[in-house]
């Protein structure tokens, strides 16, 4: 493969702008990871400006930049099975269900950390 022989600064910098390439490829082609961006910009600052602590504020935001992280992994996953055949086979459907539960899971995550964190705190406002 290109570049292997790169190191130091220069292999840092060419996979900084190989991410980038891939970052701009799944903006493009994945609409779940477009949607998750928006929310991602939305979020971000509601969770800092919601959170009391850092650790809080960590956990709002992280949780939201793991989604990303977990769609970008499953969409890595359905092009190299989509690479291999676009044929049905019964082990690329359950790789590409796989991925997509990961990426649930990961949604669910980010919900749950945010009612835990915020429920309390809303809960006790309005003496719920």
């Amino acid at each position: 493969m290109a570049g292997q022989n790169l190191t130091g600064f220069a292999r840092i910098y060419a996979a900084f702008f190989h991410s980038m390439r891939g970052f701009k490829a799944t903006w493009r082609h994945e609409e779940a990871f477009r949607l998750e961006v928006y929310l991602f910009v939305i979020g971000s600052p509601l969770g800092l400006w919601l959170g009391i602590t850092g650790v809080e504020k960590a956990l709002l935001v992280g949780s939201l930049i793991l989604v990303m992280i977990v769609e970008l992994l499953n969409t890595g996953i359905e092009i190299v099975v989509d690479r291999i055949s676009f044929e049905r086979h019964e082990l690329s459907g359950r790789a590409k269900d796989v991925g997509s539960a990961a990426v649930l899971s990961s949604l669910l995550l980010a919900g749950l950390v945010w009612v835990l964190i915020l429920a309390p705190r809303f809960a006790l406002q309005h003496n719920i």
